[in-house]
């Protein structure tokens, strides 16, 4: 059995055996099949994520604690 990957990098998108150029700045909702990728839950989401960037995202998990109910 193969296993399927979705990948973000520098300036490309994999997903299984096929590349295509990043649509967004930073990999963050980078759509797909209707469905959007979320690079910090490495998997994709049904809406556009509200955050402008992963750094606003992270602020976001810090400042509501989320971080600390992880662990």
């Amino acid at each position: 059995m193969a296993i399927w990957q979705f990948t973000v990098n520098d300036k490309d998108v994999s997903y299984g055996a096929r590349n295509r150029r990043l649509l967004t700045a930073k990999g963050c909702n980078e759509p797909f099949k209707e469905r959007y990728w979320c690079p910090k839950k490495k998997w994709f989401i049904l809406e556009v994520c509200p955050f402008i960037n992963r750094r606003e995202c992270e602020n976001f998990a810090q400042m509501s604690g989320e971080k600390f109910a992880s662990l």
